[in-house]
Order: C-alpha cells, then sequence, then structure tokens
C-alpha cells in the first residue's frame, strides 16, 4: 500500500478551532477542528490559548501542539475523506 508523503510548510489560526495549512506542492487548506476536540489528547486544545500554539514541527513537517497532539500530514491533506471518520471517533468520548 502506497502512503502519500507530503510535508507542512507553515500553519496559521485564522480563527478559533481552525488552521490554514500550506503544503509543501501549493496546496493551501483551511480545516475546522472544533468537531474533533474530545478526548485525552485533542480535548485539551479547546482552550484557545493552547490551540493557538500550534507550529509545524520541523523534523516530521506536520502541525504540533505543546500538549503533543499532532496529526500526520497526509490525514490533513486529505482532509475531507478522513473528517467524517474522525468526527465519529471523537464522539466516542462524549
Amino acid at each position: 500500500m502506497k502512503h502519500l508523503i507530503v510535508k507542512i510548510k507553515s500553519v496559521t489560526v485564522p480563527e478559533l478551532y481552525k488552521i490554514s495549512i500550506l503544503f509543501d506542492d501549493g496546496k493551501k487548506q483551511t480545516i475546522d477542528l472544533e468537531s474533533i476536540l474530545f478526548g485525552p489528547l485533542y480535548g485539551p486544545l479547546k482552550d484557545a490559548k493552547l490551540f493557538k500554539q500550534v507550529q509545524v514541527d520541523p523534523e516530521v513537517t506536520t502541525v504540533v501542539w505543546p500538549n503533543g497532539a499532532d496529526f500526520d500530514p497526509a490525514t490533513l491533506y486529505n482532509w475531507s475523506k478522513y473528517e467524517s471518520e474522525l468526527k465519529e471517533r471523537a464522539s466516542k468520548w462524549l
């Protein structure tokens, strides 16, 4: 099975719980993460101060937060493909 290799060049927070990403191939995407911010890893990101601390890890070239939360860059690149599955998983933490 072939796994897509993409790198994230930059990330910004245009609105609370949303991240805008620039990928190494020039693709730009804004993703609303609010509906998946549940559980021990992603739940703490509901804290606006923590959420806004997102950055690109230069070694693994994906978005990371100080609490250890991160995402596979390929998942972010193809967000529409994975969004419903991630929402379903997150809802189990409610």
